[in-house]
Parts: C-alpha cells; sequence; structure tokens
C-alpha cells in the first residue's frame, strides 16, 4: 500500500501545473487537490487504525483497496475541479484505512527488534520506488495528457488486491476489543478540515477578520471536544496515555515536520519549475528523481542502521539534511544551476528521507502492544497527513499574500523559508531525543533502549 500511495503522491504532484491549467483552478484550489487527499487520508488514519485492530487487519485492508481503486478511476474522469476534489477525499479516506491495516500487519507479524527493522525498512523502501516510479511515469504521462497521471494507479490497486487475496491469511486475526469513536472521528477531521480553509482563505479575508477569528474559535472549540470524548468516552479513539511516552511523541512530530515541510515544498517547486520557469513535466521529475532514487537504493539497509546507531541518531542526521536541502533551494532564482542548487538540494532532501522516514517508523511502534499497534500506525500515519495539509495550507497562504496568482521569486522564497523553519525545529526536537538517551542507566536490554528513545 505505501508503494500505491508514494505512487499517486509523486504522480499527482508532477501534474499538478498541467491539471490548475485545464481546470482553470487559482492557486488557492489547486492546494486543494493535495489537501483533499491528504485530510481524508490524515482526518480518519486513526478510525481506520482502530477498525483495523477491531475488525481484522485483513479484511479492512481488502476492503479498503478497492475502494481506493474506484476513487482513482472517478479521479481520473471527471472535469470538474469540485468532483476532482470530492474523488481525491474520497481516495484519501480509504488510504486511512489501507495504511495502517498494512503497517499493522508488519508490526503484528514481525517481534519488536532487528527482525521487525528490517521489515519496516522494506517497507518503506517500497514507498521509496513507488515514489521514484511516479516521477518518471508522471513526468511521461502528463506530456500526453495529466488524467493518465490519475488513472495509472487503478491497474496498480487492481494487482495489490489480487495479490493481498492470494498472500494475506486467512486465519482468525487477534482483534481488539471495544468499539469505534465516531464522536472522535468526526471532531478531529472536521477540525482539521476548517484549520486549512481557514488557513487558505485567510489572505483574503484577513488575517484579523471576523470570518479568519471565528473560524479559529472554531477549530480550538471541534479540538477541544474532541480531547473531552477521548478522555470520557469507553473506547477512545486515541488512548491519549499513549502520548505519554517521549518516543512516540518525537516521531509523530518528526513525521509531521517532515512530510508537512517536504509537501509543501514540492508544490512549491512544482510552480517554481513548470509555471515559472516553464519546464516540461518530465523535466521536473527528473529534477525529483535524485532524492526519490537515494532513498530506493539505501532504505534496505536502513534496518541494519538502525541496529547499530540507533533510531534517535539517524533522526537527527536526516533533519540536519532535510534542512540543508531547503537552505539550498533558498538561492532560486530564474537561470537555476543544475549542479549548484539543484541537483546538491535534492540528494540533501533524499538523505533526509532515507534516514528520518523509516527510523520515526521504528520509533514510533516499538514498546507498544499488538493489539495497540493499528493505534500506533495510525497516529503516525495522521501526524505526516495533517502535517502536509496543514503545512500547505500556510504555505499557499504565503505564495498568494500578495493579492495576486502572478508567482514571483520572493513569494517562492519566502514559501520554503517556511519548510526550513520546520525543519530546524524538527532538528532540535530530535536533539533532545539523544539528551534524553545520555539519560536513560545502561541496561542489557540496550538495543531496545536506544530504538524508542
Amino acid at each position: 500500500m505505501i508503494f500505491l500511495d508514494a505512487l499517486d503522491v509523486s504522480m499527482v504532484g508532477v501534474a499538478l501545473p498541467a491539471i490548475q491549467h485545464d481546470l482553470g483552478l487559482t492557486t488557492s484550489s489547486l492546494q486543494w487537490v493535495v489537501s483533499g487527499y491528504v485530510l481524508g487520508y490524515g482526518g480518519l488514519l486513526l478510525l481506520g487504525g482502530r477498525t483495523a485492530d477491531l475488525l481484522g487487519r485483513r479484511r479492512v485492508f481488502l476492503a479498503a483497496l478497492g475502494v481506493f481503486a474506484v476513487a482513482s478511476l472517478l479521479g481520473g474522469v471527471v472535469d470538474d475541479g469540485a468532483l476532482l476534489i470530492a474523488a481525491r477525499f474520497v481516495k484519501g479516506v480509504a488510504a486511512a484505512f489501507t495504511a495502517p491495516a498494512a503497517l499493522s500487519i508488519i508490526t503484528t507479524t514481525f517481534p519488536e527488534g532487528p527482525e521487525r527493522n528490517r521489515a519496516l525498512s522494506i517497507f518503506t523502501a517500497c514507498g521509496a520506488s513507488g515514489y521514484s516510479l511516479g516521477l518518471v511515469l508522471s513526468g511521461l504521462l502528463t506530456e500526453i495528457g495529466w488524467r493518465w497521471t490519475l488513472l495509472m494507479p487503478v491497474p496498480v490497486a487492481v494487482i495489490a488486491l489480487v495479490a493481498a487475496l492470494k498472500v494475506l491469511p486467512k486465519g482468525r486475526e487477534e482483534r481488539a476489543e471495544g468499539g469505534h469513536d465516531l464522536v472522535g472521528a468526526v471532531t478531529i477531521t472536521a477540525s482539521m478540515l476548517l484549520l486549512v480553509f481557514t488557513v487558505v482563505q485567510a489572505p483574503e479575508a484577513g488575517w484579523a477578520s471576523f470570518q479568519t477569528i471565528g473560524s479559529l474559535v472554531g477549530v480550538a472549540a471541534l479540538l477541544g471536544l474532541f480531547v473531552f470524548a477521548e478522555l470520557r468516552t469507553r473506547h477512545p479513539l486515541v488512548r491519549l496515555g499513549i502520548l505519554r511516552s517521549g518516543h512516540i511523541v518525537r516521531a509523530n512530530l518528526g513525521l509531521l515536520i517532515l512530510m508537512g515541510s517536504y509537501v509543501s515544498f514540492q508544490f512549491v517547486a512544482m510552480q517554481y519549475f513548470q509555471n515559472l520557469l516553464g519546464w516540461s513535466a518530465l523535466g521536473t521529475a527528473m529534477a525529483f528523481l535524485p532524492a526519490g532514487l537515494l532513498v530506493a537504493v539505501t532504505s534496505t539497509k536502513m534496518g541494519d542502521f538502525a541496529d547499530r546507531f540507533g533510531t534517535g541518531k539517524l533522526i537527527v542526521i536526516g533533519a540536519a539534511a532535510l534542512a540543508g536541502g531547503y537552505a539550498i533551494f533558498l538561492g532560486i532564482d530564474r537561470t537555476p544551476s543544475l549542479g549548484g542548487m539543484v541537483i546538491p538540494g535534492m540528494i540533501l532532501l533524499g538523505i533526509a528521507f532515507a534516514l528520518s522516514f523509516p527510523s520515526l517508523n521504528i520509533q514510533a511502534t516499538n514498546g507498544v502492544d499488538d493489539d495497540e499497534q493499528g493505534l500506533a500506525s495510525g497516529l503516525l500515519n495522521t501526524s505526516g497527513q495533517v502535517g502536509g495539509a496543514i503545512v500547505l495550507a500556510v504555505v499557499t497562504a504565503v505564495l498568494t499574500s500578495g493579492g495576486g496568482e502572478t508567482l514571483s521569486i520572493g513569494s517562492l522564497r519566502a514559501a520554503i523559508v517556511v519548510s526550513l523553519v520546520l525543519a530546524l525545529v524538527g532538528l532540535a526536537i530530535s536533539a533532545t531525543g539523544l539528551r534524553a538517551r545520555k539519560n536513560v542507566p545502561a541496561v542489557a536490554e540496550d538495543v531496545k533502549v536506544y530504538e524508542t528513545v
């Protein structure tokens, strides 16, 4: 599933300028093609993880994968921007049930330690391969027509569905007890949708306007209701006690920053390369390819690196590389240097993902009981997707803050600063994990300690 998700994200990203031109979308509207997916995905991931724990991971995975295929087909044939965004939202909802089910299948199949670390590194390698392949395919397919980039995941989803029917065992699964927390699911999803809408509309409505302030109050109220529901309900969507573990909190914040900053950077870079510089879709895809290839080549080794060095150190190095990559791209101008900016920047971003993404997955699921692996994986994926939606909304507000749709080097650079600042915050947060590690007494099972710090 992570291969399919990464394939879809990279293919749609390259096709965004073509979609904008063909459907006549504004920059603010265009970001909803991305945000619609990640909000449906991130907003219901926790419910998806809980559902997988309750109803069985195989059953949930297969049903949601079928919906994903249908939504992909609909997204590729619609002629209206609003319908496209709606199809993307439904597709994201389907992914919200497949992703935690897939990850929890892995974490409950393999015991915590080197064996699980290797499995998770292969899992992330599939994502990197999907992202890299998606870049190449999208560059080629967008030259023919952007609809093909939306239709391409359909046969991949069908193949994955057939393979899952044969590979995933039908035996009785161990399931968690309890029920669904629909109030929690509705309030957290509604709060995220309202927050993104508020940030995107704020430049036009005014940050101090009644609409903006009222919407932010509404967001706070919904989040408060969510927390209240989780504390009072018998079977909460999120057992808030899981957040008492420092390594889990750091992992979730780390993925929120990693995905939020990068999804936003990708959106800005696509605008820069294609709309401002006039590069072709294929040329733009090739610019991003070094990062994807680097992750695909190295991801299978990340489990061994985590065993040897610990996830904390890898995450810190990855965060530093992420900040370095964004810093290099602050030098954007109308005659960018491939050797001086584009390739070095993309290589650093590739190093950041290669080190950080699998390490964050390992860190977020270590020390968690099997009956809450769906919750842990859903919480982690939620952090990444919600981070992508919220930061993208902020970046879109920065791009359109001048009151027009004309891009400028200044607005693009300001948008990249947002990603850079977030990466520096992520570096500071990850560094606290290393300090916490130094305060842990040496024990015989130290390997498990450093994996979860």
